[in-house]
């Protein structure tokens, strides 16, 4: 007989889904889960691990590449057909079997099908042989649908069939020629990965590359490109996009250029996927974004409806999905229990971390980590600020891992309390650097404690030292 009545019912079996459904029965309720595709969601299949495996093999070529004596030893370019057989193993093939047992192991329920809000706390699922079968939650419902790719209004765009990131992660084969629209994240994760994998690319960035970030990091990223082959147009905006019956791609900018690719991949956002979940029976808009408190609670949407991951867009990073997802996993038990709710700053059932202190790694070349606030969002959240650069090339542990090492280091300091608020890296592994940073802002640590956090020598951590005589002691 299957069990339709839980504690708590999540939609979505991603990385977010799956922690708060862990959380909710290490809590000492019962939860079941939803999914429509993959157990695992996006980050398993067609995000985090298959793209950062498709860029792993080509920056550790790179990195012996730029040191004498394992310069010697490589004796030729990447084997393309080893990159992707490698990404499909971390895809686990796209297949969710070990997915699954974890989540028997675990003790959560799994029921696939699209799942759809029918009224207060009930889900209705929909399976593939089109039979429905209604579940009820007792105390929360959980949306964790994640989001995906936008597909921006570009005339011909649609009927050109273009990739997607999940198309870009999952590629059977490398294109000719690549031509990107967007210049954020993924577009320029994936232009150092296909370039490197020999393709041809082209990278139309309408608003730079790497936006978002410090404009050193986009500066770096682009040069970067372009020593590898890319052609990177910023400033260039697509307006119009055709396949012809060969095959053949042509993408036409505001400027009156044409491009010519064999594939075409669109990377200029995310859109919530919560187009078909029942949003309506419960009085919200259908593919909205889905508002939360601090305790991730929908608002609007009862005391028993929850959202954490993109699908509340506070942070599209999975990381960051996954600790929304064990406060709400954590504040759904407590609230269960009659327990006291510590939803006050930096509590145990709130996402704080999400307004000033959220990392974030781009895997291109050089690799970009940072945490916080960039310079322009500190000024422009009210903080009286000082910005303290410094040539990461120039510490010492940076000319031993590798000869003309190229990066840079921003740390972004809140005059008024004398503690950081933001901080950058760019250079060749610098991704295991930032959690450092991450410590410092959360917890608040004031530059003169900071002083006494003595990094080792020669390492390139030297740099907070560095940082911290050039703010001035």
């Amino acid at each position: 007989m299957t069990t339709t009545e839980y504690d708590v019912i999540v939609i979505g079996a991603g990385p977010v889904g799956e922690n708060v459904a862990d959380r909710v029965v290490q809590g000492g309720l019962t939860a079941a889960i939803v999914e429509r595709e993959l157990v695992g969601g996006e980050c398993s299949y067609w995000a985090c691990m298959p793209t950062k495996a498709l860029l792993r093999s080509a920056s550790a070529l790179r990195a012996a590449r730029h040191l004498p004596g394992a310069r010697e030893a490589v004796t030729g370019d990447l084997d393309v057909a080893a990159v992707l057989g490698r990404r499909n193993s971390f895809a686990s093939h796209w297949q969710d079997d070990g997915q699954v047992s974890w989540l028997e192991s675990a003790g959560i329920a799994l029921h696939r099908g699209h799942g759809r809000i029918s009224s207060a706390r009930v889900v209705e699922v929909t399976g593939t042989d089109g039979v429905t079968t209604t579940l009820t939650a007792r105390h929360a419902v959980v949306v964790a649908t994640g989001s995906s790719a936008l597909l921006p209004d570009i005339p011909g765009l649609r009927e050109a069939v273009p990739w997607s990131s999940r198309e870009a992660a999952s590629a059977s084969s490398v294109p000719r020629r690549l031509a990107i629209i967007g210049g954020g994240v993924v577009a320029a994760e994936m232009a150092t990965a296909f370039a490197a994998l020999g393709s041809s690319v082209t990278v139309l960035a309408r608003d730079g590359v790497l936006p978002s970030a410090e404009p050193f990091a986009g500066e770096l990223v682009t040069e970067s490109l372009r020593e590898a082959g890319a052609s990177v147009r910023l400033g260039a905006e697509a307006v119009a996009v055709k396949r012809d019956d060969s095959g053949t791609v042509r993408v036409k900018t505001a400027a009156g250029e044409q491009i010519e690719a064999d594939e075409v991949l669109v990377a200029v956002g995310r859109t919530p996927n919560t187009q078909d979940i029942g949003l309506d029976r419960v009085g919200l808009a259908p593919g909205a974004w889905l508002a939360v408190d601090d305790t991730l609670r929908v608002m609007g949407g009862g005391e028993w409806l929850y959202a954490a991951g993109d699908v509340n867009r506070r942070v599209l990073l999975t990381h960051q999905g996954k600790y929304q997802a064990r406060a709400v996993g954590d504040v759904v038990v407590a609230r269960a229990k009659g327990e006291k709710v510590e939803d006050g700053r930096w509590g145990r059932h709130v996402a704080t971390a999400d307004e000033r202190a959220v990392p974030q790694v781009v895997f291109t070349d050089p690799e970009i980590a940072s945490v916080g606030l960039t310079a322009a969002a500190a000024e422009a959240a009210g903080l009286r600020i000082r910005v303290v650069d410094y040539d990461l090339g120039a510490v010492a542990g940076a000319s031993l891992h590798a000869d003309g090492y190229k990066g840079h280091a921003r740390m972004v300091v809140d005059e008024d309390r004398k503690v950081v608020v933001g901080f950058t890296l760019a250079g060749p592994d610098v991704a295991e650097l930032i959690h450092a940073a991450t410590i410092a802002i959360v917890g608040e640590v004031p530059l003169d404690r900071l002083w006494h956090a003595v990094p080792a020598y020669p390492t390139v951590s030297e740099v907070w030292l560095r940082l911290l005589e050039t703010y001035g002691r």
